[in-house]
């Protein structure tokens, strides 16, 4: 029997083969980064480029739920495009219901229980989509998590997902304190260091969303990544100089 042909069957080791792909699709999306800072929450993704003649507006990976919810995603655009139509829409009738805005968990538990839907019906496909979900709360806490093909959802302080994530993810557990998190500057500067680990040719192919405690989303303008990305560059050049002359002063 091929178990990789119906979405409901276990294979005899255990695993659900759709749902696997699932998240080998997910690998193939764009690499996103994500951290969260003291009091301001940084989202990244790597920008493909774009034919000469398309609008580059209408190709984003990065969007607004809420006034106070942000999400970027990696993986299949079509899929995604659904999934935040339905969040939008939850985020609205939960405002409508209840008085209040969607809590951070809320949004991403209605997200990841909407995927493992998708995961144990016949006749469907998982969402082959890792989500990146960030904001505040209206106790004005920073959130960030993330949540993945099969259903389950995590919270992160910082995180990636898509291509070359495992890359990134272990450039943050080396580089997350909470001192590089301090500032909004410092959080921006953090998020694009990360991406820059495996997207070349620096600013312009880089998109980075910026949401501070009271404040909505901040799109930064290619010039403004550019100035950070050759700070980075910067420092990076100094560090392999100091590098080599102390590994000549060893030498000696």
């Amino acid at each position: 029997m091929s178990y990789d042909r119906a979405i409901t069957v276990f294979s005899p080791d255990g695993h659900l083969f759709q749902v696997e792909y699932a998240q080998e699709a997910v690998k193939k999306g764009s690499t996103a980064v994500g951290v969260r800072g003291k009091n301001v929450v940084v989202l990244g993704v790597e920008k493909k480029a774009v034919a000469k003649l398309q609008e580059d507006r209408t190709v984003r990976k990065i969007c607004q739920l809420d006034d106070h919810v942000l999400m970027a995603f990696a993986g299949l655009t079509a899929d995604a495009r659904v999934l935040i139509k339905q969040a939008r829409v939850e985020c609205q009738s939960h405002k409508l219901t209840v008085e209040d805005p969607v809590t951070l968990e809320y949004i991403t538990r209605y997200i990841a229980s909407l995927k493992q839907r998708y995961t144990q019906s016949n006749g469907r496909r998982p969402f082959g989509i890792s989500c990146l979900i960030t904001g505040f709360d209206y106790d004005k806490t920073p959130h960030l998590y993330q949540t993945d093909p099969s259903g389950t959802y995590h919270e992160w302080k910082a995180n990636a997902i898509g291509r070359n994530a495992k890359t990134v993810r272990e450039f943050l557990e080396k580089n997350y304190s909470p001192d590089n998190v301090a500032t909004e500057e410092l959080t921006v500067k953090l998020a694009i260091k990360a991406l820059l680990e495996v997207v070349q040719s620096g600013g312009k192919n880089l998109e980075v969303a910026v949401m501070k405690e009271g404040s909505g989303l901040q799109m930064l303008d290619v010039s403004e990544i550019e100035k950070i990305v050759q700070v980075v560059e910067k420092e990076k050049e100094e560090e392999a100089a100091s590098k080599k002359k102390e590994s000549k002063a060893e030498s000696k």
